[in-house]
């Protein structure tokens, strides 16, 4: 199949507008869904009857799910060439089990079902949407990928306004009710989840039909002319292999850790003050975390019993070797996701309880006022991104005068504030105010960070380490469902509003964590398109 463009000159060549447009559209509606869970999925739990120190536990089927999906569909989508194409096959399967989920959550009967329909329709939206961040590394040179990134932001910002508005609208202009009975989802969430399954759907096929693909040899070709002209030495053949004994070592520290973590909270939890707390334990949260601390560490020792047994060719064993053989600008970049996606889990567990509480003075799930929290809070996320899909336009100007990495240390910077403003404002119509400062933030995380990572990794194993970078996106979620609850009911008395407190530290952290990273990629951006090539 031929691919985008033809090359005459060994060189990866420029894609027009029109076809940077096709092939991100499909992120329109990946975002719609995300969206709608991100904005939703909270309100449907506590109307199925969530207590609010228990949301971020229920949440920790999104991030775990993206955990365990992300690496394998960007190995598998590596490994894939079919007269489908490379990437276009997982876009399509996951845009369909996606739309499915989207049109049954709403229907839930109990919460359990309501849980187990999130782990469904995340699953499914990650193995769309992996491919997709894949995808601009394929396609695209170096000088482009800014821009392609920042298009894809772009149709977040998009699709995020269509599905947080979704549920206002209806409300407010076709007069349907926000308002069920006890344990039942208002009618205006039904219908917003199914148009946007809808329109899900729709939006990934269009970039299926319209966009082909490079096959695994002509970007072989192509990496390697770019080698040449940045005078680089070719890259090996394979990643630095780890050894059994580095693996044992380091799996036995981290289940070491998680058992000590573990016996801490028994040795806690028996100690605790049984009036300290009340009826809430808390204690959960923190066993899963220990859980995880300890389950990394199984990992890594059934990756060396495999290399002790020679059975190191495993795609298990390709993605566990890879997580440890990252370019450097990878682990740099890693710190910075794992602040900002921390604080991005608060805002999207806390959010509507937050200002339902704090703004509208209403906590009970089953009342108006909570109800229209949640269509407020849904309009400002519509707000927040818009903001960010204008915001993602001007990163492609922006981006070229100057340092991507501290372009995104300010951004970030802005999105501190823009918590901060959470607290500071109390008037429910002025909270659009803090959304200009996170919707910037939104949108350089969602693109910046990619473009700074595609110039640094193989094109080979582009989708793998997509994949693998997906890790400090999860990992920091999993933390946040494991520990924010913990610490808004130990520190805070539960008040959610405090989320966005943490959130604004955490992107604070995340704003000077760029300062250190590498832009490896900044020599290839700034090389010139060949004569007759669209920069």
């Amino acid at each position: 199949m031929e691919g985008p463009h033809t090359s005459t000159a060994g060189r990866k060549p420029a894609m027009s507008a029109g076809q940077i447009w096709n092939m991100s559209f499909g992120f329109l509606g990946i975002q719609i869904g995300f969206e709608l869970q991100n904005g939703n999925v909270s309100r449907i739990f506590q109307t199925l009857g969530a207590e609010v120190h228990e949301l971020a536990i229920l949440w920790i089927a999104a991030p775990m799910t993206g955990l365990l999906i992300q690496p394998i569909i960007g190995h598998l989508s590596d490994k894939t060439w079919s007269r489908f194409g490379r990437r276009r096959p997982y876009f399509l399967a996951g845009a369909l089990l996606a739309s499915l989920a989207l049109f049954i959550m709403p229907h839930s009967p109990a919460l359990w079902v309501a849980a187990g329909m999130l782990w469904v329709m995340d699953a499914s939206l990650n193995i769309t949407m992996e491919p997709f961040r894949a995808f601009v590394g394929d396609n695209l040179p170096d000088r482009q990928r800014t821009r392609g990134y920042a298009m894809q932001s772009f149709f977040i910002g998009i699709g995020a306004v269509i599905a947080g508005a979704l549920p206002w609208v209806m409300t407010n202009w076709l007069g349907l009710s926000n308002v069920a009975p006890a344990g039942e989802i208002p009618e205006t969430v039904r219908w917003a989840f199914y148009i946007g399954g809808a329109a899900l759907l729709s939006a990934v096929v269009w970039t299926v039909l319209t966009t082909k693909e490079y096959s695994p040899e002509q970007l072989a070709a192509f990496e390697a002319a770019r080698h040449k002209a940045l005078g680089l030495a070719p890259r090996a053949a394979a990643s630095v292999q780890r050894s059994a004994g580095q693996f044992f070592a380091g799996g036995l520290g981290w289940v070491l850790a998680g058992a000590i973590l573990a016996a801490a909270i028994a040795v806690g939890r028996s100690a605790m003050r049984p009036d300290w707390l009340g009826d809430i334990d808390i204690a959960q949260e923190l066993y899963v975390l220990a859980g995880l601390i300890a389950g990394f560490g199984a990992v890594q020792l059934a990756a060396g019993m495999l290399r002790a047994k020679g059975r190191g060719e495993s795609g298990f064993m390709e993605v566990v070797n890879d997580l440890f053989a990252m370019p450097a600008t990878m682990r740099q970049l890693a710190v910075v996701q794992f602040f900002s996606w921390f604080a991005m889990f608060a805002l999207w567990i806390y959010g509507v309880p937050a200002i339902a509480d704090y703004h509208f003075g209403a906590s009970d799930p089953a009342t108006r006022g909570y109800q229209d929290a949640g269509d407020w809070w849904g309009l400002m996320s519509a707000v927040r991104n818009g903001l960010a899909a204008a915001a993602a336009l001007g990163f492609v100007v922006i981006a070229a005068r100057i340092d991507r990495r501290r372009l995104h240390g300010l951004n970030l910077a802005l999105g501190a504030a823009g918590f901060a403003g959470m607290l500071l404002v109390r008037d429910p119509a002025l909270l659009w105010l803090p959304q200009i400062g996170l919707g910037i933030a939104w949108a350089s995380i969602v693109s910046l960070p990619y473009a700074i990572l595609a110039g640094s990794v193989p094109a080979r194993k582009m989708g793998i380490y997509m994949g693998i970078f997906n890790i400090f996106i999860v990992v920091p979620q999993l933390v946040a469902a494991t520990l924010l609850g913990f610490m808004l009911t130990v520190f805070f008395d539960g008040a959610p509003i405090y989320a966005m407190a943490i959130g604004g530290a955490s992107f604070a952290l995340a704003a000077l964590a760029t300062l250190f990273v590498e832009d490896a990629g900044s020599v290839a951006k700034a090389m010139p398109a060949p004569v007759g090539e669209a920069a």
